[in-house]
């Protein structure tokens, strides 16, 4: 008997769910779209193209906005006999430095039996091959830069690539720049002469809103799944929960596809309301857990004086930052652990929002109090309890009364475990 046997029963094409289906249309962004139409034009005119900049939070469209284009536009050039486009696409999640991005750039314009080393080369050398490679393709080349704040605070490639024809350093190709980053202040960060050539053009991407995720949940689920499988409070309830938390495409058609996912291993007939709540409880510690791995533990401890401080005062939330260090000294103390002095602790609570477990806030009072953060978690309680107890976090500390209190004060579901 097979181990494995294709189930049929509520699926069509899951992979419409998944995060790399580019659809034929894109729902909900026909401002954003004629924009960067308007923007890209130059380039089907034979023009030097401009340097773009995009930003937004995650899951709201940048990226999938862009190959849409892109795509679209590299077709539309064939039929110009005059004019080659190129599009080259890096993530830079996994490239820190300029010399990386330089690296992968040559590596990739460049045909398999041509490659380079990705260690070995002065920066200025690596930028040698770079020009030589773009001059000798020539034509209008365009890079996309996803995730461009990783770079950092190495950013010579973003204003060598911008400048390079007016530099001299090449002459047969245009090169145009178009730097993705869901980091609202990474601008800010830019050397002044960066910024003024990466963004040239600016293009800002707000969240979705519940109506618009209904919209594009609706049409990618006629095609996902089989007809009659979902019920009819299922896409609602996915779009409400994404928008009331990112705004994020993805996150409600990760929710759909979990939901859908969940109903298939339990051999349930439809997918349900149900399905969704347990889905979003799942995704949630997941994204917590996956967010958490890389924190020592005292990270970890923060969290919990963040649940723990939440748990013993709702009624003041949001909270500051001595409250919360006052009940982090105190759980240090009982899993016998040297606290961490004042500042290393707000470099966790920093930490843990940037990660988007914790949500902060900026504070101004003025002359009288000054300017301070204030902290609430942006998850749910029993998520954030559930992966501190998948790490381990026990020892002396009793987490199942803390979860009793918090079901009692009602900041949890009686059904959360």
């Amino acid at each position: 008997m097979a181990l494995f046997e294709r189930s049929e029963e509520v699926f069509e094409e899951e992979n419409i769910l998944h995060d790399d289906y580019q659809p034929q249309s894109l729902e909900e962004r026909d401002e954003e779209l004629e924009q960067y139409t308007g923007y890209l034009q130059p380039v089907i005119n034979g023009s030097q193209p401009r340097n773009l900049f995009l930003y937004g939070k995650t899951g709201v469209g940048k990226t999938a906005t862009t190959k849409y284009l892109l795509q679209h536009l590299e077709e539309d050039a064939k039929k110009y006999e005059d004019l080659t486009i190129r599009t080259v696409y890096l993530n830079c999640e996994d490239l820190t430095s300029s010399y990386r991005v330089a690296v992968s750039l040559v590596n990739q314009l460049r045909d398999s039996e041509n490659q380079i080393s990705r260690t070995g080369y002065p920066l200025n050398a690596v930028y040698e091959k770079l020009w030589d490679r773009i001059d000798e393709l020539g034509g209008t080349i365009l890079i996309v830069l996803d995730e461009v704040d990783y770079i950092g605070e190495d950013d010579s490639i973003l204003y060598q690539l911008p400048r390079a024809r007016s530099n001299g350093k090449i002459e047969q190709a245009r090169v145009g720049i178009i730097g993705i980053s869901n980091d609202f202040k990474f601008r800010e960060k830019l050397d002044p002469r960066v910024e003024d050539t990466l963004c040239e053009r600016e293009l800002h991407f707000p969240p979705y809103e519940a109506a618009d995720l209904h919209n594009i949940l609706e049409k990618r689920a006629t095609l996902a799944f089989k007809e009659g499988v979902l019920e009819g409070d299922v896409i609602p309830l996915c779009a409400a929960f994404a928008a009331q938390d990112k705004g994020s495409a993805r996150q409600s058609l990760d929710l759909l596809l979990e939901a859908g996912d969940l109903a298939r291993r339990q051999s349930d007939p439809t997918v349900t309301e149900d399905h969704v709540r347990d889905a979003k409880q799942l995704l949630e510690k997941q994204r917590i857990e996956e967010s958490m791995k890389e924190l020592t533990s005292h990270g970890h401890l923060t969290l919990l004086a963040v649940v723990a401080s939440t748990v013993a005062e709702p009624e003041s939330l949001p909270l500051q930052k001595q409250v919360l260090y006052d009940q982090y000294q105190d759980l240090a103390q009982t899993t016998d652990r040297d606290p961490l002095g004042g500042r290393a602790f707000h470099n966790h609570l920093a930490e843990l929002s940037m990660l988007g477990i914790l949500d902060r806030a900026k504070q101004n009072e003025g002359r009288s109090g000054g300017i301070y953060y204030v902290y609430k978690l942006d998850v749910t309680i029993d998520a954030a309890l559930s992966t501190l107890e998948n790490l381990h976090m026990t020892g002396n500390l009793d987490l199942d009364s803390l979860r009793k209190n918090a079901r009692e004060r009602g900041l949890m579901t009686i059904d959360s475990h």
